[in-house]
């Protein structure tokens, strides 16, 4: 793994020594734009619609639109002067229970390793919030921009994850259209709740793929090799409408299917 993060864990006066890695991948297929009549792939200038010309990298600074059509500029010497220290600290603030935080705030996940030194201050601290089941609430500058995280324990592990801050996070009451206190049969919740316990499982995060990027790989891998391209049938679509036959419907296609047994006839003598 590529170390993309150094510095420290802080939680009172002790400091830890870590190293930050990325703890997921993005396995999107990425496509190009090509030009169907030469095969070319296309290519994308960065140009001023008003000297109607290409713009070098040194020709161009940072600005905020505050008005349609009015910016302030802002060069690199003026945020130098906002941007935090270079801070090299996972400083965490408050320990708090994990269920305590919504899913909704949940950004992106980075595995924590112990860096020179810090095997034994690691491993303290790992025991010590596994023991007493609560998560760090932490703050980190990642390229000039700081996170709110939460450094928790993961298998044999710390695991970093940015989260929202919470005006990063949208108002529920501009959702349009949600519906408030539609009345609700007692038979329609019965049947819904028997649906949700007849797909209730264990969780096993691997039976779960993503069908169209194995699709996708699956048709690019064709049309290199020439073979010819095959589709899988789709799943017959029931045109029900009511939400009571819905229900039902859905409890009968997941009812678990007996198995079949077949019984021996005793021999007479």
């Amino acid at each position: 793994m590529h170390t993309m993060w150094k510095g420290s864990i802080s939680f009172g006066l002790v400091h830890i020594p870590i190293k930050l890695y990325s703890a997921t991948e993005n396995k999107d297929i990425k496509l190009r734009m090509i030009h169907k009549e030469c095969n070319s792939p296309i290519k994308y200038e960065r140009t001023c619609p008003v000297c109607e010309k290409e713009v070098e990298n040194d020709e161009i600074v940072k600005g905020y639109e505050y008005e349609p059509g009015k910016f302030v500029l802002l060069d690199a010497e003026d945020l130098e002067k906002i941007e935090q220290e270079q801070n090299k600290s996972v400083e965490i603030i408050d320990f708090v229970k994990l269920e305590e935080i919504d899913p909704i705030y949940f950004n992106r996940s980075y595995f924590i390793g112990p860096n020179d030194n810090g095997q034994k201050a690691y491993m303290l601290l790992k025991q010590a919030m596994d023991q007493s089941g609560k998560i760090g609430i932490a703050k980190i500058t990642i390229r000039s921009k700081q996170n709110l995280a939460v450094v928790r324990v993961y298998k044999n592990t710390l695991v970093l994850e940015t989260i929202y801050f919470p005006d990063e996070v949208r108002n529920i009451d501009q959702v349009p259209g949600v519906p408030d206190n539609i009345e609700l049969s007692e038979k329609e919740m019965e049947t819904a709740i028997q649906l949700i316990e007849q797909l209730t499982t264990t969780f096993e995060p691997e039976k779960y793929t993503d069908d169209y990027r194995t699709a996708l790989m699956d048709l690019i891998q064709a049309k290199i090799t020439g073979n010819e391209v095959k589709t899988s049938k789709q799943t017959p679509q029931t045109n029900v409408v009511d939400l009571m036959e819905a229900l039902q419907a859905s409890i009968d296609q997941t009812k678990p299917k007996k198995r079949k047994t077949t019984r021996t006839k005793k021999a007479t003598g």
